[in-house]
């Protein structure tokens, strides 16, 4: 009985004075990942075999963000629906690509691999699809000036909790039919902060919306600079087929392959020419 009242007058003691404890570091991770969506039973980082790739311009694009790994997918669907939109205008430059839609996260299941991507392909009628993976983790760590207080009244935080948020995006561009990769554009960014204690939800949540619009403004450019190059490169490329759709005349006014008919004609003409 003596140990028991003791114990109870040093808990009692401890309850009416100030106790300083740090408060233990969390974070939170979202992330959707290609590599878990297109190739899930994959032990290894997968092996892409080349084939020949048929495009037939003006190729219909799809664009949407893989399904994430668990029911926390980071961003509302809103929110997404805005950052793809910025993505969507990037393909709207290039004569050379037709209709783009945007493909609510719903229609891809996580880890459907390529079946589910071709089912998507032929809902909304597209022939190439840009996935859009992503990775962010918000780390909310004490530093040496903020202390929790625990006191008679409640907690009392010193200073503020600092919070690190740092988000990868990556835009990886297949095409549907070869399950070939065309090609891919990253954005990174981090977003460095402080809050109350009471403010820290709040803080984190718009710090995370900051960090996926910093990322986005980073793989744009990267996105138009492979759209730019991705052209050319398939011009002399054999594992690329190209052939226009009926009515399509790209490469301002002719397309790829009337352009070197083009040519050729014209080479013929000089020749015949000079001869005379």
């Amino acid at each position: 009985m003596k140990l028991i009242k003791a114990l109870a007058i040093l808990i009692a003691a401890m309850a009416l004075s100030s106790c300083a404890w740090w408060r233990a570091p969390n974070g939170i991770k979202q992330n959707g990942s290609i590599v878990d969506y297109l190739y899930p039973d994959a032990k290894a980082a997968p092996e892409l075999t080349p084939t020949v790739v048929k495009l037939r311009p003006p190729v219909k694009v799809g664009i949407a963000f893989v399904p994430g790994s668990n029911w926390n997918n980071g961003l509302p669907e809103a929110a997404k629906m805005k950052l793809l939109e910025r993505v969507r205008d990037s393909f709207s430059r290039h004569e050379y690509i037709g209709k783009i839609e945007i493909i609510p996260t719903q229609y891809l299941r996580p880890k459907g691999g390529f079946a589910n991507l071709e089912q998507v392909g032929r809902m909304f009628d597209v022939e190439v699809v840009a996935l859009l993976s992503y990775d962010q983790v918000q780390f909310n760590d004490s530093n040496a000036l903020s202390v929790l207080y625990w006191t008679i009244v409640g907690a009392y935080v010193v200073h503020g909790d600092q919070y690190d948020v740092q988000t990868m995006l990556d835009a990886s561009v297949f095409d549907i039919n070869s399950h070939q990769l065309l090609f891919r554009a990253p954005g990174t960014s981090r977003v460095k902060g402080s809050a109350s204690l009471s403010g820290i939800g709040e803080k984190t949540r718009a710090a995370g919306t900051e960090g996926y619009e910093q990322a986005v403004d980073q793989l744009v450019p990267q996105l138009q600079a492979q759209l730019d190059g991705f052209r050319e490169r398939v011009k002399n490329n054999t594992g690329y087929q190209i052939e226009n759709k009926a009515g399509y005349k790209g490469g301002g006014g002719m397309g790829w392959f009337s352009l070197a008919m083009v040519a050729i004609l014209g080479s013929v003409a000089y020749a015949v020419g000079r001869r005379r």
